[in-house]
């Protein structure tokens, strides 16, 4: 059973396999990985109270981020189990649109939410918590040896995973003024940061931001636009019963409302308040989450800006105006609250503000999110130049496995492109670098169709039983799931539809065209308006799938060129996966490279050659050379060939 430990008894026990630095999304992913991937495992955060913090929206998926939830559930991760036994709201986003690109979201009751990951850390076995600052790394030569805290106490580790999210020498900028400081008044940490830069890493300075919460009492909600969840059986887990949510009926609604001509008159008097424009923020800002006064500059030409009002918990009267970020001092973000509908006699419970923060250059990490520079030091979540809890949580899980493989001289995990969006996740931060913080979108995915919400256990789940996170029992009840689908599928490629009488009238209430012929019930689903319930309404077919796997089969059968056309191109690339990149290549000595591709190779040492195709400044003609160069050096180490390069 782990434990919160006191200074006695870490003195005591002041060695791990594992060290985790940080208790927020990427920190509880990471030390639960470890913990139950069997390694004695310690997680070192400066606030108890703030592990599973939800520091800015009180909600959890979304587009392409509900997607990685789903991930880290088929992986063996907790995000999703917590979000599921803690919302306030469900909804599946983009219903109407295609299976690509729909998603779940949930209002999260973020006091719940903490409070949930915080107790099954405590229970976890292998897993101890100390309330500390770390201030520096030890190493010897380029091995991790472990940690040095503020107070001077040293812990030994195999290994370190950092996940200090916005907290390495974090200021929080409010108008012109600007305070040393973590997320919601937490101490900051400046030895880390130091111990880095001697390192040699190079350091990014970044900038996120908060809007303020207002007391749900003040408000006046008739002025806006009621926001339902969806009434279907829905969980982010595969393993919650959608039963066990909270009902549709006692879901807690959101409100929609936009900015008005007034807000934006008062946010461009004064502009030159804002921390974003008065000179003092140092850091790059996210570009797919702006502040608003940054709405107003860069989309000029827009009248009004839509603004989410969230609630942040049962246990507060708060509630949370998404889309209204902003670094503008007190008594403007007054006047711009007062502006908007229903908000004239509102009053704020907190003030917004900007933080902004050191984060790692990702080009120093390996695609297992190892540093390049220190073996066994992994980093995971927002200090890796990303957003969002999501990005967060899924870079934790992959760190902290992949930990646990370099501890246990085992494979690493190394997720793909075609396989899921936290593969293109760490593939983007790895091989491109950022220069704002990473948002994931399912525009960065070439393979959107193949990386859908319903199929996220079969792409990922044998991962997830391979390094020990997901245990027999589940791995048996996911085979025979996919062994029910194989078999429903035999059953509508030979169940045929007559032009009956039922059948047609069916078929034009729906409406679509009437049967003529007969036809199978898979070739029938074809049809873009029809689905697996349709077929088991027309045929009043015995043992039927329950709403999931219906839904599941539906997308499947509807889809299958597409996804075979999708899968197809995937393997193409995956044939340039599988021709790796000599660790010790040295690029200097091959002829004709073009000079920005031998600058951005020597950097980044990609590992294979698709991963060097994705290299801003590496041309098609670069990666033709460097083929020919690695198969004649393959050659010339054969023992019968004596040619050379």
């Amino acid at each position: 059973m782990g434990m919160i430990f006191t200074k006695e008894e870490l003195l005591k026990k002041n060695h791990y396999d594992v060290i985790v630095v940080g208790g927020g999304h990427a920190g509880i992913e990471a030390a639960l990985a470890c913990a139950r991937m069997k390694l004695q495992t310690i997680m070192v955060c400066g606030s108890f109270e703030r592990i599973g913090n939800m520091p800015c929206n009180p909600s959890i998926g979304g587009p392409a981020k509900g997607i990685l939830v789903r991930e880290i559930d088929a992986l063996g991760g907790q995000m999703a189990k917590s979000a599921d036994h803690t919302c306030l709201q469900v909804k599946m986003l983009n219903l109407s649109k295609g299976p690509a690109v729909r998603a779940m979201r949930v209002q999260s009751d973020k006091l719940a939410y903490a409070k949930y990951m915080q107790s099954v850390v405590v229970k976890e076995q292998n897993l101890d918590i100390y309330i500390a600052l770390v201030d520096q790394l030890m190493t010897l030569g380029e091995v991790i040896q472990g940690v040095i805290l503020e107070d001077g106490t040293k812990i030994t580790s195999q290994a370190v995973v950092i996940t200090t999210g916005t907290y390495l020498s974090s200021r929080v900028l409010c108008g012109k003024n600007a305070t040393p400081s973590g997320p919601d008044g937490e101490n900051t940490n400046y030895g880390l940061s130091t111990s880095l830069k001697k390192l040699g890493f190079h350091l990014l300075r970044l900038k996120t931001g908060t809007p303020p919460r207002v007391y749900t009492d003040t408000i006046d909600f008739t002025k806006g636009q009621l926001e339902l969840g969806t009434d279907m059986p829905l969980a982010f887990s595969y393993e919650t019963n959608p039963k066990d949510m909270i009902p549709f009926e006692k879901q807690v609604p959101c409100y929609l409302i936009w900015t008005t001509p007034k807000t934006h008159d008062i946010i461009r008097s004064h502009l030159n308040e804002s921390s974003m424009y008065s000179g003092i923020v140092e850091g790059v800002g996210p570009r797919y989450c702006p502040s608003i006064e940054d709405k107003l500059v860069r989309f000029s030409d827009k009248e009004r800006h839509q603004l989410f009002l969230e609630p942040e918990s049962l246990s507060l009267n708060e509630t949370y105006i998404q889309g209204f970020s902003t670094s503008m001092p007190h008594e403007v973000q007054e006047e711009m609250v007062h502006s908007l509908p229903g908000f004239e006699h509102a009053k704020i419970a907190r003030y917004a503000y900007a933080i902004e923060y050191d984060a790692i250059d990702p080009l120093e990490l390996k695609p297992t999110l190892e540093s390049k520079r220190i073996k066994g030091l992994f980093f995971g979540g927002q200090v890796n130049g990303t957003s969002g809890y999501e990005e967060a949580a899924a870079q934790g899980l992959i760190a902290g496995i992949n930990a646990s493989c370099y501890i246990q001289n085992k494979e690493p995990l190394v997720l793909k492109r075609d396989e899921a969006y936290i593969g293109v996740l760490i593939d983007d931060l790895v091989t491109k670098g950022v220069t704002d913080p990473y948002r994931m979108l399912t525009s960065r995915a070439e393979y959107r169709l193949l990386l859908r919400h319903d199929n996220a256990d079969q792409r990922l789940l044998h991962y997830g039983y391979k390094v020990g996170l997901i245990q027999e029992k589940r791995y048996q009840n996911y085979l025979k799931k996919m062994e029910t689908l194989r078999v429903e599928k035999e059953r509508l490629a030979q169940l045929k539809l007559t032009p009956k009488e039922h059948i047609n009238a069916y078929l034009a209430k729906i409406p679509s065209p009437i049967l003529k012929d007969g036809i199978s019930a898979i070739e029938l689903m074809k049809r873009p308006e029809i689905t697996y319930q349709d077929i088991v309404q027309m045929l009043d077919l015995d043992r039927p799938l329950d709403e999931e796997l219906g839904h599941q089969i539906t997308i499947e059968i509807k889809y299958q060129g597409y996804i075979d056309k999708e899968f197809k191109e995937a393997q193409r690339v995956l044939k340039l996966e599988s021709v790796k990149i000599p660790d010790d290549i040295n690029y200097q000595e091959i002829a004709n490279l073009a000079s920005e591709a031998r600058e951005k190779l020597s950097k980044i040492r990609p590992r294979t050659i698709a991963q060097a195709t994705r290299i801003s400044g590496v041309n098609p003609s670069d990666i033709a050379i460097l083929l020919v160069y690695i198969e004649a050096k393959r050659k010339g180490n054969h023992p019968h060939d004596s040619r050379s390069a």
